[in-house]
């Protein structure tokens, strides 16, 4: 492991100073569970039969072509392409999240289902890589192996296993899944607006609200960019340009524990970590929505916290639960501040997000791996 760094130039270097909101943010990114759940016709868009044709169309035309050469303009979509259009404006300036209803994964093989959603997700960015082996198209499902409590890297990330999933971002702008099968039971989604929980810890407790725009230890577990250590200073709230970005995952937080030169946490740190749980959790704020298949949700990372409910698979392989997944960069995303940047290495719009390691090559697999 590469030598500690010096912990007190680190924390005191001004780039790791954020800049605090003036209060609470609102708008339209500040939502509640309960009226969300009140609300479907609001986050809900289910694909029409023209809508699906054009799709079977598209898919057909780029039949041949390899994943890497479809984009946009590859996957012309005359009419849907303009409702893609406004969802990626929900995601980027509205509630940050949509879920697209009813594509036919029943009557498609696993590549064209992928086909279609790469397509889909073609007209809200560009794809970046989710883990080290440079995987562009990630098979959420069980692959039969469980985390320790410190994330050891020589085990399956936890979306490869039936365990349960804690709020948090992942690194990158948009995230998006599409169903494939569901579970025998369980493995709900549930999400959480950044924004609302921002505003009411400012409410509640202002020195715990201060904490979490300063930074925690961060564990790489194991996928650690070039020239990089296994870890790296972060705070939870970012705010810049007149926006809050959180990035958050307690997990690879409490992980960094194992290394013995970092320190441990303070008790101001724990309560401000422990709040931020319970709001996410809380069914005041949280929107819990179960899978079907030819479900497609996208999230807006940087104002949209996500979690998974453990859950129970089919015991025969071609039946388990099995979602793709898509890491999206858009061109027009917000602006983020330098503090993010030993997160997302680049913080160019358009272009940033996604993890890289030191022998990472890019590649989009069919099959769970």
């Amino acid at each position: 492991m590469s030598a500690a760094p010096d912990l007190e130039k680190d924390f005191l270097t001004p780039g790791f100073t954020q800049s605090k909101a003036p209060g609470p943010i609102g708008g339209p990114g500040a939502w509640l569970g309960p009226d969300m759940t009140s609300r479907p016709e609001e986050w809900i868009y289910t694909l029409s039969d023209s809508d699906i044709g054009e799709l079977n169309d598209a898919m057909r035309r780029t039949r041949g072509k390899a994943f890497g050469d479809i984009d946009k303009a590859a996957f012309e979509l005359p009419s849907l392409g303009s409702v893609l259009s406004e969802i990626k404006h929900e995601l980027l300036e509205g509630k940050g999240f949509v879920l697209i209803r009813g594509v036919p994964v029943g009557g498609y093989t696993l590549e064209e289902s992928a086909r279609v959603y790469w397509g889909i997700g073609m007209h809200l960015g560009t794809a970046r890589s989710q883990n080290a082996k440079g995987h562009l198209l990630g098979h959420v499902c069980n692959l039969g192996d469980h985390l320790d409590p410190f994330g050891n890297p020589a085990k399956a990330r936890i979306y490869q296993t039936r365990d349960r999933q804690l709020f948090h971002t992942d690194s990158t702008d948009f995230v998006g899944l599409l169903c494939l099968q569901k579970s025998k039971s369980g493995g709900e989604s549930s999400i959480s607006s950044s924004v609302a929980i921002h505003d009411e810890i400012y409410r509640r407790d202002q020195t715990l609200w201060a904490e979490l725009y300063s930074p925690f230890w961060r564990d790489r577990r194991g996928e650690v960019p070039p020239g990089k250590v296994d870890y790296y200073p972060m705070a939870v709230f970012h705010y810049h340009a007149g926006k809050l970005s959180t990035i958050y995952s307690r997990d690879y937080i409490e992980s960094c524990l194992r290394f013995s030169e970092l320190p441990p946490h303070s008790e101001t740190q724990k309560a401000a970590l422990d709040l931020f749980d319970q709001l996410s959790e809380s069914p005041e704020f949280r929107l819990d929505m179960a899978f079907e298949p030819g479900d497609i949700q996208f999230l807006h990372n940087h104002q949209i916290l996500h979690a998974r409910a453990g859950f129970e698979d089919w015991p025969e392989v071609d039946r388990r639960r099995h979602l793709l997944r898509l890491w999206l960069c858009p061109e027009n995303g917000r602006p983020l501040p330098d503090s993010m940047i030993e997160r997302y290495l680049t913080i160019e719009i358009g272009d940033r997000g996604g993890i890289i390691g030191g022998s990472t090559a890019l590649n989009v697999p069919l099959e769970p791996v």
